[in-house]
């Protein structure tokens, strides 16, 4: 988990507009399904459930597996990964870690959407969830939230993917919604930059206290569910926190605070699909790189 130099009122206010920004978009498309007739309308209003995704609800980090299957499809160039594996080496080398550079390295990771529109990136991740991410949902958390659905509650996905592509994973799985990054974007397209920051560690916590603002949800009737220690701001704020797949930090907290622990990996599994679901400088140029590799080997 990076923990910043500077940490202060400026990296609170970003944190609260990436939450306030993530819970906004949730929200909206949330209706929108709704307005579709998509999702039952919900009997219990007041609590909710919100899952992690990347080692959680999912084997492995989704990012990873969106990253190989746009490689896959030429969505890349190979300047573009190229220039962007160039600037990640720069700042994991020789760069500082201030909160302007990790965001920057962060964006770098991202750009490569710039100019691409919404549309034509959901189209493509409808495609990549049925062929590298369906058979990688953890059946034990997956029956979790249909606890909560079947007992007509809400339950949003919180993640550092992108809200549109996180979205999807919320549809597929017939959960109410997504929690995540938002990428913003000028009358369809993908501008390249973040609105607030990725919707990590703190900002997770303030989604979902924006969200809970937004919906009239009681927070000690809601309960979160994840894998990281980088949850525990999020874990904290509802009345109900359970640790799923839990790595030793998150474990040794959830032994001190009386949390519930539910690990549903083998020994086998857990050494083979222990791939960090942080999504900092590191893992979104090993998300890509990885991309990369795997478009070297489809051509």
């Amino acid at each position: 988990m990076w923990r910043g130099r500077g940490k202060g009122p400026a990296l609170e206010q970003i944190a609260t507009i990436a939450g306030e920004a993530s819970a906004e978009a949730a929200v909206a498309l949330e209706r929108a399904d709704r307005t579709l007739d998509r999702l039952p309308p919900p009997v219990d209003l007041t609590a909710a459930a919100f899952f992690d995704v990347d080692n959680t609800m999912m084997m492995g980090a989704s990012i990873f597996h969106f990253a190989r299957g746009m490689a896959a499809r030429k969505f890349f160039t190979t300047s573009d990964l190229a220039r962007f594996a160039l600037q990640q080496v720069a700042f994991r080398i020789g760069g500082r870690e201030t909160h302007d550079g990790i965001r920057n390295a962060r964006e770098s990771g991202l750009s490569f959407v710039a100019g691409h529109s919404v549309a034509e990136l959901m189209s493509l991740g409808e495609e990549i969830y049925d062929e590298l991410m369906a058979d990688k949902i953890w059946p034990g958390t997956r029956a979790l939230a249909q606890m909560h659905l079947d007992a007509g509650q809400r339950v949003w996905l919180v993640t550092a993917t992108p809200v549109d592509l996180a979205t999807i994973i919320a549809r597929r799985l017939g959960l109410t919604g997504a929690l995540g990054t938002v990428l913003e974007s000028e009358n369809g397209v993908y501008t390249g930059r973040l609105v607030g920051e990725m919707l990590h560690g703190p900002a997770k916590a303030h989604a979902v206290r924006a969200l809970a603002a937004r919906e009239g949800l009681n927070l000690r009737r809601c309960a979160a569910y994840s894998d990281s220690a980088n949850d525990v701001p999020m874990l904290s704020v509802v009345g109900t926190a359970v640790a799923v797949n839990p790595d030793g930090s998150l474990r040794e907290a959830a032994r001190k605070r009386g949390w519930e622990i539910r690990d549903f990996r083998t020994g086998r599994k857990a050494a083979k699909i222990g791939v960090p679901s942080v999504l900092g400088a590191g893992a979104l140029a090993g998300a890509v790189a990885a991309g990369l590799a795997y478009r070297k080997r489809a051509t």
